[in-house]
């Protein structure tokens, strides 16, 4: 079979289909009025829980993100964890570890060696493998996460000046 056997019935043509741009408008509502639906479900307010979220989605830590609600790290990763987002402080081999503690294989002593985690981290890593996340949150964060925008566009405009417009297409 050669090329044009391949390519026999393909037809080309110059028109394209408008597709236009995908958008999500979620400015209807606050983070805050839509996290207040599973404000009995959080460690805290709706209005720290929003705080966090904002904070996180502008590339702040969890620690940090949990600081700017005056809230412990360990809170704020509660709320990320229960609001859809992986916080998880353990790899996969470590999670691993941590469910065959819970399952009774090994000793606390011994998860705790193999997993290499510090005492807190061991703790948040047994409340996220026996806690899932609240069912609708993550749709409720919808948008909220991506608030930092697009990281390609966001370096490319970093790196305007440095750039040659031999190839810009407009």
């Amino acid at each position: 079979m050669t090329l044009s056997d391949i390519a026999a019935g393909l037809e080309v043509t110059t028109e394209q289909r408008s597709r236009g741009v995908a958008s999500v408008d979620a400015t209807g509502t606050s983070l805050r009025e839509r996290l207040t639906a599973f404000a009995d479900d959080l460690p805290c307010s709706a209005t720290d829980a929003a705080a966090v979220v904002e904070a996180y989605a502008g590339g702040a830590s969890v620690g940090a993100s949990a600081a700017t609600a005056d809230l412990p790290p360990v809170t704020g990763a509660t709320v990320l964890h229960l609001l859809g987002e992986h916080v998880s402080p353990l790899g996969p081999t470590g999670r691993e570890v941590v469910r065959d503690w819970l399952d009774a294989r090994l000793s606390r002593a011994d998860a705790l060696a193999l997993s290499g985690a510090s005492e807190r981290e061991f703790a948040l890593a047994i409340y996220v493998e026996t806690h899932d996340p609240l069912p609708g949150a993550q749709e409720a964060l919808e948008g909220a996460l991506s608030l930092g925008g697009d990281a390609a566009v966001e370096k490319r405009d970093l790196l305007a000046e440095t750039m040659d417009d031999a190839f810009d297409p407009f």
